[in-house]
């Protein structure tokens, strides 16, 4: 659905964006993430046609971003990180020239306002000027006009940048409940959101990829891999787990519980050396790191 060649995008000597790639099939929800001047906003103006790429191409919906981009611009729903609202208009009058621009006009105008704003939660708000609302409530008159002529991928950057908890709760189902339907890229610094959200992640720091993958994936290649084990006699077997060619470094964790960091499975070569001393093992297992470490380790701690 979403397919990103080798995107590159130069202002005079300055990189923002340098030699990017990943694809987003139909119906996935992907997290795109990185640190402050990552390239992040960039490239999701690239993939809308609002900024021109210096290199590389991007297809998005079947169509070239660059050879065809008003074919893109009908396909795509965009939510920047301030929804571009007229503060003087009522919702329901923003909405309605939202769907002029698009082509929506008259009765069809009139159902389309009205099944997205039911959608986002607007119902019963269609008279207020759009200038009094809370910040929560115009991301989902933002939203709302992302949606109107039904895209088939949806881009949002940063939809719950500065609301409450209370209103991120609510956009955050809202965006849970688009996925499948549409095929969605999210831009966000909270990483929670991406691991409840999203099914895979592109990890972009200093305009460079730095990781790509499902969840799983970049959570597994970010950081060194560790491996809890529960035992009667920890103690003892600590120094001798730690003597395995397999083993790099063994830490006690308490409660009978070791922490193991090893550069490859060394559970099979734990479990015959318990066997060998006659080690009680209650329980060896893989710990992934969480999205949050994997990003501090890809992108530094400074980020």
């Amino acid at each position: 659905m979403v397919e990103v060649r080798n995107i590159t995008k130069r202002y005079g000597p300055f990189v923002a964006v340098d030699n990017v790639e990943f694809t987003v099939d139909k119906g996935q929800v992907l997290g795109f993430i990185g640190p402050n001047g990552a390239g992040k906003t960039t490239t999701m103006r690239i993939l809308t046609g609002f900024l021109p790429a210096s290199a590389g191409t991007a297809i998005v919906a079947g169509h070239d971003v660059f050879d065809e981009p008003m074919q893109v611009k009908r396909k795509v729903g965009y939510l920047p990180e301030t929804p571009p609202l007229y503060r003087e208009l009522t919702v329901g009058d923003y909405l309605r020239f939202c769907g002029e621009l698009r082509g929506i006009r008259g009765v069809e105008a009139d159902r389309r306002v009205g099944e997205v704003m039911d959608r986002v939660g607007l119902r019963g708000w269609e008279r207020r000027i759009t200038g009094s609302l809370s910040k929560g409530y115009r991301q989902r008159v933002g939203l709302a006009q992302a949606l109107l002529h039904k895209p088939e991928v949806l881009i949002l950057d940063e939809p719950t940048s500065g609301l409450d908890p209370a209103q991120v709760v609510g956009v955050r189902e809202l965006i849970g409940s688009l996925a499948g339907e549409h095929t969605v890229i999210l831009s966000t610094h909270i990483l929670r959101e991406v691991e409840a959200l999203c099914s895979h992640v592109v990890v972009i720091n200093k305009g460079k990829l730095s990781a790509k993958g499902t969840m799983e994936e970049v959570r597994e290649s970010a950081s060194a891999r560790w491996y809890r084990i529960e035992l009667n006699q920890a103690d003892a077997a600590a120094a001798a787990i730690g003597a395995l060619a397999e083993v790099e470094v063994v830490e006690p964790l308490g409660d009978g519980a070791l922490k193991v960091i090893a550069p490859s499975d060394p559970r099979a070569a734990i479990a015959r050396l318990c066997a060998e001393k006659g080690y009680a093992l209650n329980a060896l297992e893989r710990v992934l790191p969480t999205l949050e470490d994997a990003f501090l380790s890809l992108v530094g701690a400074e980020a």
